[in-house]
């Protein structure tokens, strides 16, 4: 019985110990980085700048944040079930909208919808008891190409106008204008900002594009 136990203790050792050799066979292929994408593991550092290089245009130099109201914007606003009240209002020179009852209400660096809360509000003050009231942009603000181009002045703002369009409507360039970048004063969180830019860049409604004159 005592040799039958020794027997059994040994051949369990060389079972294990093969076991033990073949381990690695079984260990797992290095990831690639195509795999850790598919698998949603998380990536390399290196990965990760370089696809933030991809998503984020070169051209962007500021952080633009949402449209805000000035002098110029044409807005309709509608306080529901109001009908005296719903009509087309100007941004004017002060940066106000003035309505009926509650008189004048400050629209310069709201957005629409802030508005919309602000007429609600002087609304709420003892005129209409629950007011409802939705502000649209129905005309942005005008645009101004100043500088070396042929027809300098305002002009009406177009969505989706680069300032290289915005050049175009002026009638071009002058022979002594400098082509590459321009300059453009912008409000940036209420604050005006310069910026040089290049050609293809985004306008905005109220941006003044400058075009200087080439030295060579």
């Amino acid at each position: 019985m005592r040799l039958r136990g020794l027997s059994i203790v040994m051949v369990s050792a060389l079972t294990l110990a093969a076991c033990a050799r073949q381990a690695p066979r079984y260990a797992a292929a290095p990831v690639s980085e195509l795999d850790m994408r598919m698998y949603g593991a998380p990536q390399p550092a290196s990965y990760v700048q370089r696809r933030v290089a991809q998503v984020v245009p070169v051209a962007v130099t500021f952080a633009d944040g949402p449209y805000t109201l000035d002098s110029g914007d044409k807005l309709r606003i509608v306080v529901f079930g109001q009908d005296t009240l719903s009509n087309n209002y100007t941004v004017d020179a002060q940066g106000a909208v003035s309505l009926p009852l509650v008189g004048a209400v400050e629209a310069r660096g709201l957005t629409a919808s802030q508005l919309g809360g602000a007429i609600a509000s002087r609304l709420r003050s003892g005129y209409v008891r629950d007011p409802s009231v939705a502000v649209e942009i129905e005309t942005y603000r005008p645009f101004f190409v100043l500088g070396e181009v042929t027809f300098p002045g305002q002009y009406p703002y177009v969505p989706n106008m680069t300032v290289e369009n915005a050049i175009a409507i002026a009638g071009g360039f002058t022979p002594r204008a400098s082509k590459d970048k321009v300059t453009i004063t912008r409000k940036v969180q209420g604050a005006p900002a310069r910026y040089v830019l290049p050609l293809r860049y985004p306008m905005r409604p109220g941006d003044t594009i400058e075009v200087s004159e080439r030295w060579f």
